[in-house]
């Protein structure tokens, strides 16, 4: 991280730690948005320009081509692959100029779920072909009625009678809701069920061609550059090479391909967090209020040092988050936790950054000529994609148990930003047992960090909230309680956040002063869900005493404050787009 850099800068952009030809594509990026400008960037944002141009650039460098197809079907290319550390870079850099071009990568990726996981090889190789002639995919699993429901979908196929001189195996109909690229994709991967097999045995997924005559293509659901399309099939016709998985197998390629799809929200929010601090610091620490620098008042400063801890924890839990998510295989299912953390905690902290610098910004935060102004229009989307934040915490508190009490022994993991494919995304296996996976010990690195005092502080919150589970864990009726639950949830995020920002400080050397204030923040946001726990209705008068007495406040150090603080003012012009 330090020899990176703490927060990207496309001025300086030339990650070593990349091959040369991975470097040369993400630099071209850059170069690409950096030659529009900003005044040409944002005009296409507020009158809902489709990202064509875009495209053309990714068709042009081949860059979904390398970036997104596996290594088995590179046909000789050595720089294709699936690497989840380069994916994060490219991921931030379309943050960092516009979530509506980060979002054509994100559909692409989800559409490529189902294609990658599925024994049709024609289907793969064909998308493997499109990927290099420049064309994007897309991901038909949400409706209008249910949502992203898989448990329900009015997506029929009813069985045709193939035969010599036409060998339908199916005709689908029924419509799609919230589909990005819905309206250009070559390869639309479609979840739907049979009319002809009750239950799960009955569910597809099967490509569909958004260029076929049979394809419907509605509309645009929001106003902006993101296409997300409303379509419909009507009696399309579906052959035995469309297939792509039945039945079980079909019901775990949606969540597992979720799983991949996810990870990539927090690489996007990342950037779009970053190019507004730069803007925010940059206008705030050069304006005059009352005769003063609006950065001379107490308030402004601790502000900004809160929005900057948190936005350097959401880059260490997330790189940190690859490193488990790439070691991951059948034995090592870690990533099922840390992956909808990423999801829920780091896009969430990303809408906290923004509100906090946009209580400094204030008005200048609605000009339009401002990418800040996107960024808040857009940078709620991020915790509410690939299902909402209360899903994911819902999901996180099946680990918790055994990640509290029930530590196994794993072989250390290092940085992994080496140039391997993935291959272990595309067969995740049965998407079920996520009671059995085990983790780590956890307390090791906390206690290792227990001299830098907010860190021990919030560790004597963790060895509490172990309390709480041990001696009033919540009953059989508020544990169907979803509202009470997912307060715990939020704590036992902070724990597993914790743990991932501690191990990814150690290897990279993080500023002793940064980690301390990122500690600082946890121990208060602890401290605000042990009161929001004391408040619920269905709270044991045990469990309000366990509240109250967890709430800790932060070890205060104005020197480390200030040392902090001239960290973020160094940012001031740091980076300005060009015009």
């Amino acid at each position: 991280m330090a020899a990176r850099g703490l927060l990207l800068n496309p001025n300086h952009f030339d990650p070593a730690w990349l091959d040369p030809e991975s470097r040369r594509l993400l630099r071209a990026l850059i170069d690409w948005f950096e030659q529009r400008g900003k005044a040409r960037l944002l005009r296409d944002d507020l009158d809902g320009v489709w990202v064509a141009d875009f495209l053309e650039f990714v068709k042009k460098e081949r860059l979904f081509a390398t970036f997104l197809t596996p290594s088995e079907f590179a046909e000789g290319d050595p720089n294709k692959r699936w690497d989840t550390a380069r994916n994060a870079v490219l991921s931030e850099i379309l943050g960092f100029y516009g979530l509506s071009y980060w979002y054509a990568e994100q559909v692409t990726i989800l559409g490529l779920g189902p294609i990658w996981q599925s024994d049709n090889v024609k289907a793969r190789e064909r998308a493997a072909a499109q990927l290099e002639a420049g064309e994007v995919m897309a991901f038909g699993l949400s409706e209008r009625a249910h949502g992203a429901d898989i448990y329900n979908t009015d997506m029929l196929l009813t069985p045709a009678s193939p035969g010599a001189d036409d060998p339908v195996v199916f005709r689908a109909s029924g419509e799609k809701y919230y589909i990005g690229n819905g309206n250009v994709a070559g390869m639309v991967s479609v979840f739907g069920r049979r009319t002809d097999v009750e239950g799960a045995d009955g569910y597809v997924w099967f490509v569909a061609d958004s260029r076929h005559p049979d394809y419907e293509l509605i509309g645009n659901v929001v106003h902006g550059q993101m296409f997300v399309s409303n379509f419909a099939l009507r009696d399309y016709p579906v052959y035995e090479e469309d297939i792509l998985a039945t039945g079980q197998d079909a019901f775990s390629a949606a969540l597992n391909t979720v799983n991949v799809g996810k990870f990539n929200l927090c690489s996007g929010s990342i950037g779009m967090c970053e190019h507004a601090f730069y803007e925010a610091i940059t206008h705030a620490n050069n304006r005059i209020l009352y005769g003063n620098p609006v950065t001379d008042f107490p308030h402004v400063r601790a502000t900004f040092v809160d929005a900057y801890a948190r936005l350097i924890a959401m880059k260490l839990f997330s790189d940190r988050a690859i490193d488990y998510f790439r070691s991951a295989g059948p034995h090592d299912r870690r990533y099922l936790l840390f992956n909808p953390v990423t999801k829920s905690k780091v896009t969430s902290e990303g809408e906290k950054v923004v509100t906090l610098l946009w209580d400094v910004l204030a008005a200048k935060g609605f000009e339009k000529d401002t990418y800040f102004y996107q960024v808040t229009r857009l940078i709620g989307a991020l915790p509410r994609l690939e299902g909402t934040v209360h899903v994911n915490v819902a999901q996180i508190l099946k680990f918790m148990p055994n990640y509290m009490f029930n530590p196994a022994e794993y072989p250390p993991i290092g940085t992994r930003d080496d140039p391997a494919d993935d291959v272990f995304f595309w067969s995740q296996g049965p998407a079920r047992g996520a009671s059995k996976v085990r983790f780590a010990d956890w307390a090791p690195v906390y206690e290792r960090h227990a001299g830098i005092p907010n860190v021990g502080r919030f560790y004597e919150q963790v060895q509490a909230f172990k309390q709480l589970l041990t001696v009033s864990a919540p009953d059989a009726d508020q544990q169907a309680d979803l509202d009470f639950v997912l307060v715990v949830g939020h704590l036992f995020s902070l724990v597993v956040y914790g743990q991932l920002i501690l191990e990814q400080a150690e290897i990279t050397g993080l500023d002793r002063d940064v980690l301390d204030q990122i500690f600082d923040v946890a121990v208060r946001d602890f401290s605000a869900y042990a009161v929001a726990l004391h408040g619920k209705p269905s709270s044991t008068a045990a469990q309000q005493d366990w509240a109250l007495s967890a709430v800790r406040k932060p070890e205060p150090d104005s020197g480390r404050f200030d040392r902090v603080w001239e960290q973020v003012r160094g940012y001031d012009g740091v980076y300005t787009m060009r015009p």
